[in-house]
Formats: structure tokens, C-alpha cells, sequence
């Protein structure tokens, strides 16, 4: 049966999106289980209405940020509306923050999130086997309901990454100057390298997808 990873971008969450300095703080009643620690799920986590509307979060999904020490630890959550939270306060799930930052608060920042992961198999990811780069599928796979997401690229079992040039689901070596499966360190290097063609078979463990918005007028 097939399972697939499933990287979903944002691109209407711009590197100038707001950015909010809050307070980080353990909620013991915000669950973290199996299906989180897998990312089958993603995590749960609380805030004012007020600061959703202020991130302009419209898939009620950020992504918390901590540092600690020289390391930032960052934590992509499913935003849930609760008044009772302060608006420059953020609550997840206590487990986690004691895990992640050995801590129960902790001051942090808190933005739209710009990517995540959510893992799906069988029946959900049947509906992928066959399709190709440039394709799109219903975000409901994935909770995003209403939308569209648009095959982007992804790689195998063994790393190898997929090519929109390459038709088909197959595997073979070619001849590369550039990305995906070739980053020269020399300008005119180029190397022989074995990638995938651009169907999603069986074989695929991660499929790179973007969120197709309507076209602005």
C-alpha cells in the first residue's frame, strides 16, 4: 500500500508576512500523539482570534519559533480559535515543549506557515499513483479543503528526485547541468545522474506539492 509524505507550500506566505513576538506556553490538555509525532497529523495549538486574524492565517495553519541557545526550534501547528487566550500568547501542546525545549514557557515568535508536512496512505494516497508533475489533486487529502495542490516534483525510496522532463514511471541515469538532481559546483559542470521520471508510482516517498490560489484580477 502507498504512503507518501507530502510537502505542501504556501506561496501567498511571503518571507514579509507578519511576524508576532509571543509568549510560548505548555497546554496539558492539547494532545500530542502518535499520529503528530508521525505528522499523519499536525499538531494542535491555541490563540486568540484576534492574533489569527493578525497573521492572516487563512488555513489556520503557523508555525511557532523558539530559540534556544544558538538553535531554533520551530513547531507547525493547527491553529484553534480560543477568546480565552491572552493575543500575545500562543499554547501548545505541553508534551511537546517539554520534549522540544525542556521547558513549560518560553518567549517566541509566531507567523503563517510557509510549508509542512503531512503524511497519507492508503486509500487517500491511491488517488496519487499515476499522476504527474504539474498535476493537480484535492487539498482534502490533506485537510485543505476547497483548494487545489500542484504536483511540484518529489523523489524515491532511495533519494533519487523526480523530472518533469522525463516522462513516465521510470528510473534512469541522464545527463544533468542543473537542479533537481544536480547542483554544480563549477559553471558548465555537468555529471551523469539517476532520477525519476515525472508519474508517481509506488516507489515515491515524497511528493513536493504548492497550494494554488485563484488569479487575482
Amino acid at each position: 500500500m502507498p504512503e507518501f509524505k507530502i510537502v505542501i507550500s504556501d506561496p501567498e506566505a511571503k518571507a514579509d508576512s507578519p511576524v508576532a513576538k509571543v509568549k510560548i506556553k505548555g497546554d496539558e490538555n492539547i494532545e500530542y500523539g502518535e499520529e503528530e509525532k508521525s505528522q499523519r497529523k499536525l499538531p494542535v495549538c491555541k490563540a486568540n482570534p484576534k492574533l489569527i486574524e493578525k497573521l492572516g492565517a487563512v488555513h489556520n495553519i503557523i508555525t511557532v519559533r523558539i530559540k534556544k541557545e544558538e538553535k531554533k526550534i520551530k513547531h507547525t501547528c493547527k491553529v484553534v480559535a480560543d477568546a480565552e487566550v491572552p493575543e500575545d500568547e500562543v499554547r501548545v501542546s505541553l508534551e511537546w515543549l517539554g520534549d522540544a525545549a525542556g521547558v513549560e514557557e518560553a518567549e517566541g515568535e509566531v507567523f503563517r506557515a510557509k510549508a509542512w508536512q503531512i503524511t497519507v496512505a492508503s486509500p487517500q494516497a491511491d488517488q496519487l499513483i499515476g499522476l504527474k508533475i504539474g498535476d493537480t489533486f484535492d487539498g482534502e487529502i490533506v485537510g485543505l479543503s476547497g483548494y487545489k495542490l500542484k504536483i511540484r516534483g518529489g523523489s524515491d525510496n532511495s533519494g533519487f528526485p523526480m523530472l518533469p522532463s522525463i516522462p513516465g514511471p521510470v528510473k534512469k541515469r541522464v545527463l544533468l547541468s542543473g537542479p533537481p538532481g544536480f547542483h554544480p559546483r563549477e559553471k558548465g559542470e555537468r555529471r551523469r545522474k539517476t532520477v525519476r521520471g515525472n508519474t508517481i508510482t509506488h516507489d515515491i516517498v515524497q511528493i513536493n506539492t504548492v497550494i494554488v490560489y485563484p488569479e487575482k484580477k
